[in-house]
């Protein structure tokens, strides 16, 4: 029987990825997930006669198993990158790379944007729509990382927003190090990148190596003032600046979500990315295999870099035995001179 809801979910695919799109009947907006790792493939809403597209997704079967620049990817269970691939926890070392050569020891973002996800929970209904992809991660998965989690990414869709709810129950015997993460690539149409201002209401810079790995300790923070990387607690427009940085102690608003905004002054779209907590690392896609400096990565982020190997992280990756953690993000398009329709609500995060 046919859903008699203006919200509908339905199965497609999409260059021959599997996935299911969310869609409002009455506006035409609409959203694709691949079912692997709940991956977000297209995003658009309406505005002046246009379908603006809102990120910059994979478009192939070939381009999502290459996951060449982790197009928005959902990080878990460590977002970013790990140094050498090792780390420490509980005091036994774990390689995550065994047997590859140290020049090509890189890898990042976990392994939850390559999981094959299962479609749990379906809800349609006059305001929304809801998915719910599910997946186990267990202790033989993955090398370098012997721990048994169930992990889950909740996704509400509305005519103008999006919310995504990632959540970790540690169903192993022992505790797990554990952070999430989002990489969502944005932009506001075809507008250039370089011509869009962005607002980040962080107050410290995270310093790194040139392997872009955090320094040690206190040495890794530095107001955004006097720090190399451009400072955005104000519009700010992107021009050419390279970047490739995490902002961290970002300024809340008062119902506690951490708000970061793009903007296009030419037609008065803008996106709000919202968390709440963690960190906002920026990437303007210099390095992308294709369309490299078309959209700009905005990610949320539980935790910084290398995370697994910091002594001042230790408290924030512990999940112990039967504990749940959840992250939750999300973003919303609004037009200048418009009343904001949908104010984006978090689902309600779940500690344990």
């Amino acid at each position: 029987m046919a859903s008699t809801y203006p919200y509908h979910v339905r199965n497609v695919v999409r260059g021959g990825i599997d996935g299911v799109e969310l869609r409002d009947e009455r506006s035409g907006a609409f959203a694709v997930f691949a079912r692997r790792g709940a991956t977000l493939l297209e995003w658009c809403v309406p505005h002046a006669s246009e379908l603006v597209a809102l990120t910059d997704g994979y478009v192939s079967a070939d381009d999502l198993a290459g996951q060449n620049g982790v197009r928005n990817g959902i990080l878990a269970p460590f977002p970013n990158r790990i140094a050498d691939g090792r780390y420490a926890f509980d005091k036994r070392m774990h390689d995550l790379l065994p047997g590859i050569p140290a020049d090509e020891r890189l890898t990042y973002h976990g392994v939850l944007r390559e999981m094959d996800l299962a479609i749990a929970e379906v809800q349609e209904s006059i305001d929304d729509a809801n998915v719910l992809f599910t997946g186990l991660l267990g202790p033989q998965a993955v090398p370098g990382y012997p721990f048994a989690l169930e992990l889950s990414v909740r996704v509400r869709f509305t005519a103008r927003s999006l919310a995504l709810n990632v959540t970790a129950i540690n169903v192993g015997r022992h505790a797990a190090p554990y952070a999430a993460g989002w990489h969502p690539y944005f932009r506001l149409g075809d507008a250039a990148i370089d011509s869009l201002e962005l607002t980040v209401p962080a107050n410290r810079c995270i310093l790194t190596d040139d392997a872009l790995i955090p320094l040690a300790g206190a040495a890794a923070f530095a107001p955004v003032a006097e720090a190399p990387q451009p400072d955005f607690r104000q519009p700010r427009a992107l021009g050419a600046t390279v970047i490739d940085a995490c902002y961290a102690d970002a300024t809340p608003d008062a119902d506690g979500l951490i708000r970061s905004r793009l903007r296009d002054p030419a037609t008065g779209r803008q996106l709000t990315i919202w968390q709440r907590g963690g960190l906002t690392h920026v990437f303007t896609g210099d390095t992308l295999a294709r369309d490299p400096r078309r959209s700009i990565a905005i990610e949320p982020v539980e935790v910084m870099t290398n995370s697994f190997n910091r002594p001042d992280c230790e408290s924030l990756i512990r999940l112990a035995p039967g504990a749940t953690r959840s992250f939750a993000c999300g973003a919303e398009f609004h037009v200048e001179s418009e009343c904001a329709s949908d104010p984006s609500t978090p689902i309600a995060v779940v500690t344990a």
